[in-house]
């Protein structure tokens, strides 16, 4: 019988885990999903917007998968020097799979970016997400006007965040801290800046569909901007979902804003240059203008506007970091691989294979992870002969705690869902995420 460990619970993971378990016969493998966190999910827990319940709910998917009796969830185990060295895990386990996403972000690498009041999109979703390595009071929000860089998904999120009301997101798990400090918050506008046109923007219809939809804010978008798109002015030559988001964004064209709403402003063809420093901190971001170059890309015009902000978040993608023990490309932010396989020096490495965004690159959906995940699960199959010649022990579970671990078991997981749903209740509100390491491990290490 081989012995897998997964490293990742997020949706890579779980679904290598998966493959793994049905593409063999029943008694042939056994798959640990170990992750550093005391929960899994990933960043379906973590990175998915606490107002898209729909996206959430694959949670479900995730967990009948992880209460399969060949699959075994593992948590609070580091893969590193403050845990579990990758050296000692290979010798624990036939094989191990990496699936450990992209866990930093790009920056934008203009002057000014470290000023108090600038951050990450990922740094914001984890602090309304209840990530535990985030601080509760990071976003004291008494700014009055925020910038959002990017066109994608995830700056469509948190600048839809920012312009929600507090009580619209009462009934979601947002943990009780980050719906304080938005209750009190000062924002009024939200401005969205891409340096390209709306024909080149990567969110989709749906989440900019939700933007025309928040009941205190109304959205502007500047007809200016939007003519120096030329597939703006004639989409018929567009795909299908570029069009539909170009069918959106015409329709707020000279849209009345109700006295008193928010105001969330979508700009285009601003490229940053500079955030600009007041009183110690962030005080606006100065873009320089750009225009098409015909090819895609865009130009400077050597036009600047400053936009006032006392908060920036960057939306600029995320960005592999190099696992413990694995050999790392910093251009791509990837593992060397050969389908899967852990190529070291350019060969192969016995028992060492990648999956998901540590394999590919942050790109596609959450369902772009299945096919990726068979793949390496198919490389892995094709080598078990000469994985099961190695060794590994007999009882993992139990050489973990014996290097001084504390493992969360699926017990402990559940015990931490029962304690949110108590805290919950105690709020007068559903189910609340426990957002610190004290209170995680507190119901977690009990349950196990």
């Amino acid at each position: 019988m081989l012995r897998i460990a997964v490293v990742g619970s997020g949706p890579s993971g779980v679904y290598t885990a998966q493959s793994l378990v049905e593409q063999s016969a029943a008694d042939e493998i056994r798959v640990d999903v170990l992750d550093r966190l005391p929960c899994p999910y990933g960043l379906v827990r973590y990175g998915v917007a606490p107002d898209h319940e729909k996206i959430k709910s694959l949670q479900n998917n995730l967990r009948a998968v992880l209460e399969d009796g060949r699959i075994r969830f593992i948590g609070h185990v580091e893969v590193g020097p403050l845990g579990v060295p990758s050296d000692v895990l290979r010798r624990l386990y036939h094989a191990v799979v990496y699936c450990v996403g992209a866990k930093s972000d790009r920056h934008l690498g203009i002057p000014g970016e470290e000023l108090p009041g600038s951050f990450s999109a990922t740094e914001f979703v984890s602090w309304y997400s209840a990530h535990p390595d985030s601080d509760p009071g990071a976003f004291v929000l008494g700014a009055r006007s925020a910038v959002v860089i990017g066109a994608g998904n995830v700056a469509v999120d948190v600048a839809r965040m920012l312009a929600r009301g507090a009580d619209e997101l009462l009934p979601t798990d947002v943990p009780q801290s980050a719906l304080g400090a938005l209750a009190v918050s000062q924002v009024r506008e939200v401005h969205m800046a891409a340096r390209r046109g709306p024909s080149q923007a990567r969110f989709t219809t749906k989440e900019l569909r939700e933007l025309g939809s928040l009941p205190g804010a109304d959205v502007t978008v500047a007809v200016d901007e939007l003519a120096r798109d030329p597939d703006f002015v004639d989409p018929a030559a567009l795909p299908g979902p570029v069009r539909r988001n170009v069918a959106v964004l015409r329709g707020w064209v000279g849209q009345p804003v109700r006295p008193g709403a928010r105001r969330l402003n979508l700009r285009f063809y601003l490229r940053p240059v500079e955030i600009l420093e007041r009183e110690g901190r962030v005080g606006a971001v100065r873009f320089e203008r750009t225009a098409p170059d015909g090819s895609g890309a865009v130009l400077g015009t050597g036009t600047y506007e400053d936009i006032e902000a006392h908060l920036v978040l960057r939306a600029v993608g995320y960005l592999g970091v190099p696992p413990q023990g694995l050999p790392f490309d910093p251009v791509t932010g990837t593992v060397p691989h050969a389908a899967g396989r852990v190529l070291r020096a350019g060969k192969p490495s016995p028992g060492e294979y990648v999956a998901g965004w540590i394999k590919r690159g942050p790109t596609g959906v959450i369902g772009s992870n299945r096919s990726c995940a068979k793949e390496t699960v198919t490389s892995l199959l094709a080598d078990a002969p000469l994985l099961a010649g190695r060794p590994a022990a007999a009882e993992p579970l139990d050489a973990l705690r014996e290097l001084g671990l504390r493992p969360v078991t699926w017990r402990g997981w559940l015990a931490i869902e029962r304690a949110e749903a108590e805290l919950g209740r105690s709020l007068g509100r559903r189910s609340v995420k426990i957002p610190d390491w004290d209170g995680l491990l507190a119901a977690g290490l009990d349950g196990s």
